[in-house]
């Protein structure tokens, strides 16, 4: 009995080292909740340009369904912007973080082959969306980034924890419902890139790190 528990913890061990020597397994769930409300907070700006307007279904709408104004459109690319730069400065140190608590470096083999799987679909994915506002197509900009960012998930999933290709199928999702239902594109827009990461990065959190802190 006390060989048979030696060798289930080898075991473990080895598969362990394993999974650290060919995954990224330093992702944070603080970071992913550091993001969510990043999001969360871009979206409250964005809301309080457009008032109440932003978040009624078509074609109750306005600017945000159907026209923006040049103003509005560098105001929108600008906050998008912000919350892109503030999502990846607080997730690169939530990460570092745990890296380093790990005793793992953050570079590697296989933090690269993650950057590279999910490289083709954002690069894709933003020049798509920087096409749809030149054309003034807002209504498909916003359930476009769900979309391409879900796809960036599901394909840099293999190379990370497992947990993360769920939430990028929660994405997608979320992007084609939104297809139909364009008035609630800045809802599913907070949603997603804000309740998701919140709810992903709490369980992930309370999943992996919570006993090593």
């Amino acid at each position: 009995m006390h060989e048979s528990r030696e060798h289930l913890q080898t075991l473990t061990e080895i598969r362990s080292l394993m999974e650290r020597s060919s995954k990224f397994i330093s992702l944070s769930g603080l970071s992913g909740v550091s993001a969510g409300l990043v999001a969360l907070a871009g979206a409250f700006i964005v809301y309080t340009r457009f008032r109440w307007q932003a978040l009624l279904p078509a074609p109750y709408g306005d600017r945000i369904t159907s026209q923006l104004y040049g103003s509005d459109r560098t105001f929108l690319v600008g906050v998008a912007l912000v919350v892109l730069a503030l999502a990846l400065v607080f997730g690169v140190y939530f990460t570092i973080r745990k890296a380093h608590r790990q005793g793992l470096s953050v570079w590697n083999n296989s933090s690269r082959q993650l950057l590279r799987s999910m490289a083709v679909p954002l690069l894709a994915g933003g020049i798509f969306c920087l096409a749809l506002l030149s054309y003034n197509l807002i209504w498909l900009t916003l359930p476009a980034t769900l979309i391409f960012y879900g796809l960036a998930l599901v394909s840099g999933s293999k190379h990370t924890l497992r947990d993360v290709e769920s939430l990028g199928y929660c994405e997608i999702g979320l992007g084609l419902l939104t297809l139909f239902w364009p008035g609630y594109s800045l809802l599913a827009w907070a949603v997603g890139f804000g309740l998701l990461h919140i709810l992903y990065g709490l369980a992930m959190y309370y999943k992996y790190e919570r006993g090593t802190e």
